[in-house]
């Protein structure tokens, strides 16, 4: 009888953790991609294609129903600080509330604008006490994003992704220092997710520090397409025990540079009415001036204030 009850609990047990990762799944989905270049999906080559965002809608695609999926707060070279403050946006307030997944990149960029890195050699460099003050104003400002995505999208699962080891191609001598301070970034993150109710996805040993194959480029931090393959699929290990992106699954490289992106922008901004000699066909906002073109159908947000100097920083994530 007694086995016969521990037999009948354990099913019981097992019954409620498979209803339990169950009702994690959103039906239908409304993912929001938040962050860094990662988010918006740089490539090793400054363009932008599909990246670990893309991927998991994809394979959320074919799975169930999606609502909505977008990237467009996502921002090449976007430090903690940055995606803070994208986040208290207007715009970002009404994309955010309708979510019910999030996935956050934030962090990778307050540490590694502070490593000089040269591809030639292999060599890295960074001051510690520097590397400290950064990673503690992450910290906080991670924490403060956090706070904003439970206020702004509360009926969202928030992911916070980890960050892999940016420098494989680096001699093995110089190294340690930098994986030491991602390591503490990472443990950082996973902090910080775990207080606020969020879920960590730590990708660091599905890259490890030698690897190559998924960060390609000597001179470039970002993951080619298998790179981020493995982060979507450590993503979907969180989300739903069982789906994972196939190698034969992978889209065909579509990358679009960030002078098409302007190019495109600019674009549609000529195509928008103009306003006629006396205003009438403008729009006026609340604070009288002219409102913004909707632009959720835009790869990135808006370019008119830092895009010449992000193209700067293209090794920074």
């Amino acid at each position: 009888m007694k086995k016969s009850a521990a037999i009948l609990l354990a099913l019981f047990m097992a019954l409620s953790i498979v209803n339990t990762a169950a009702a994690e799944v959103k039906i239908p989905a409304v993912y929001i991609a938040l962050g860094d270049s990662l988010a918006a999906g740089q490539t090793p080559d400054s363009q932008i294609d599909s990246g670990y965002a893309d991927l998991i809608a994809q394979e959320l695609g074919r799975n169930q129903p999606v609502a909505l999926f977008s990237k467009d707060l996502a921002f090449p070279g976007f430090t903690t600080a940055d995606v803070l403050e994208r986040v208290n946006e207007d715009e970002a307030q009404e994309l955010l509330a309708s979510a019910n997944i999030i996935t956050l990149s934030a962090g990778a960029n307050d540490l590694l604008r502070l490593v000089q890195a040269n591809p030639g050699d292999g060599s890295l460099q960074f001051q510690r006490i520097q590397s400290d003050f950064a990673l503690n104003k992450a910290r906080k400002n991670i924490a403060a994003i956090l706070e904003a995505l439970n206020e702004a999208a509360p009926n969202a699962d928030v992911y916070v992704m980890g960050y892999y080891f940016a420098y494989p191609h680096a001699r093995e001598s110089q190294k340690e220092g930098i994986a030491e301070q991602l390591g503490i970034l990472n443990r950082i993150l996973e902090n910080e997710a775990e207080k606020a109710g969020a879920i960590f996805v730590s990708v660091d040993e599905a890259f490890g520090e030698n690897a190559t194959s998924k960060v390609p480029n000597p001179g470039d931090v970002h993951p080619n397409i298998e790179g981020y393959q493995a982060m979507a699929n450590e993503f979907l290990a969180e989300y739903r025990n069982g789906w994972t992106i196939e190698n034969r699954e992978l889209p065909q490289p579509n990358p679009v540079s960030f002078e098409e992106i302007l190019q495109g922008q600019e674009e549609q901004a000529d195509e928008s009415p103009q306003p006629d000699a006396e205003g009438d066909a403008s729009v006026e906002s609340d604070a009288g001036q002219p409102a913004e073109d909707d632009q959720s159908a835009q790869l990135l947000p808006s370019l008119q204030s830092d895009y010449l100097a992000v193209r700067t920083l293209l090794p920074i994530i």
